[in-house]
């Protein structure tokens, strides 16, 4: 994700902040203002919405370490305005290993809240009057931003079991559905919820707050991507990478130039290409890296070709296919047989076009 501010690494995943989250920042400090408040009293905003970003740290972290002992790596986690994102490479396919993983996040948040109720006076909150209570929390004292900080972790744990995707509760709603039905239907209806979800959030940031309208829009879209993903992995359940191998490919040598390549993308439909050496594998050439260096004719193969890229191999399931372009974020894959010999790729495109193909022919059959 561009724009981003790296923090450091915690049990080798990667912290970073996006930019955007600069901007929820001075909106708070805004609101301040608007409603009178003194610079103290935006400091103490911010402290408080610091440390709730840093039980979000804590809530993926929750997801990710639990993950990891079911060997599903995390490579980072990115704080967002509207929460953080922890990137696993992939969510387990088990349901049982799903629930738990799902439910490691709010049980995070469970034990800060119960850490910050034992701490916080809360009886000399609870028990006022709503005139007392009001000008209690108005007070910029630090018992008041432990108080703050505990009803926001409530929330948290209320909000993120929401039985809709892409919450956690979506989550642990398809882990439940898949105990008795296939993962593919299980995600529909979760999905199918998160969408409904986001309407109501839509409309109502449409009256109300138009901070809920960016939620709404990313539950929307996160949910029907996820939908996506699990049916195209389920049509392709029980086929292999052969069955969509690209067979037909033009392979190209280090010591090219740009303009090699420029006559064969001109000459058919090939975008990306594998590199070879003496029979070996050494690299990949993407489109994107080809378009970046357009200018340069002469340019070698070798200095822009991408170095650190994975294979697979044609017996391997094409479901492993969409775990790896999630995991290394490549489209375009070299394939070999059992001998480590390059006989074809597979793309994204291609995959597309295999599951256009099976879809169509079930849909007749």
């Amino acid at each position: 994700m561009k724009g981003v501010l790296k923090l450091g690494k915690i049990a080798g995943i990667r912290l970073e902040v996006h930019w955007t989250f600069t901007l929820l920042l001075i909106w708070i400090v805004f609101l301040d203002i608007q409603r009178g408040g003194t610079t103290y009293s935006a400091l103490m905003n911010i402290v408080l919405i610091l440390l709730l970003f840093f039980c979000v740290i804590l809530h993926e972290l929750g997801h990710a370490l639990t993950a990891k002992r079911f060997n599903i790596n995390t490579k980072k986690i990115t704080l967002l305005p509207i929460g953080g994102v922890a990137s696993l490479e992939k969510m387990p396919e088990k349901p049982g290993q799903e629930l738990i993983v799902a439910l490691a996040g709010p049980a995070v948040n469970v034990i800060i809240a119960i850490l910050l109720f034992l701490i916080v006076p809360m009886k000399s909150y609870f028990g006022l009057d709503a005139d007392s209570l009001g000008q209690l929390l108005e007070a910029p004292r630090l018992e008041t931003l432990l108080f703050y900080l505990f009803i926001a972790n409530v929330m948290l744990v209320v909000f993120n079991l929401i039985p809709a995707f892409p919450m956690d509760g979506g989550r642990v709603l398809r882990a439940l559905l898949a105990f008795t039905m296939d993962r593919a239907r299980a995600t529909e209806i979760a999905a199918g919820l998160g969408q409904a979800l986001a309407v109501i959030f839509f409309m109502l940031g449409l009256f109300f707050n138009p901070f809920l309208i960016l939620i709404a829009l990313f539950i929307f879209l996160a949910a029907y991507s996820e939908n996506q993903m699990v049916k195209q992995k389920s049509l392709v359940e029980g086929h292999f990478v052969r069955e969509a191998l690209l067979t037909n490919i033009t392979v190209l040598h280090p010591d090219h130039s740009l303009e090699d390549v420029f006559a064969i993308i001109l000459s058919g439909t090939e975008k990306d290409f594998v590199v070879t050496e003496n029979e070996d594998i050494v690299g990949v050439l993407n489109h994107k890296e080809i378009i970046k260096n357009a200018k340069n004719g002469s340019i070698k193969v070798r200095s822009i070709m991408n170095t650190k890229f994975s294979c697979m191999n044609a017996t391997d399931e094409l479901k492993e296919f969409f775990h790896l372009i999630n995991k290394e974020k490549q489209r375009f894959f070299p394939v070999t047989d059992n001998t480590n010999k390059l006989i074809g790729a597979i793309d994204a495109y291609n995959v597309s076009e295999f599951l256009m193909l099976k879809t169509n022919f079930i849909a007749k059959t």
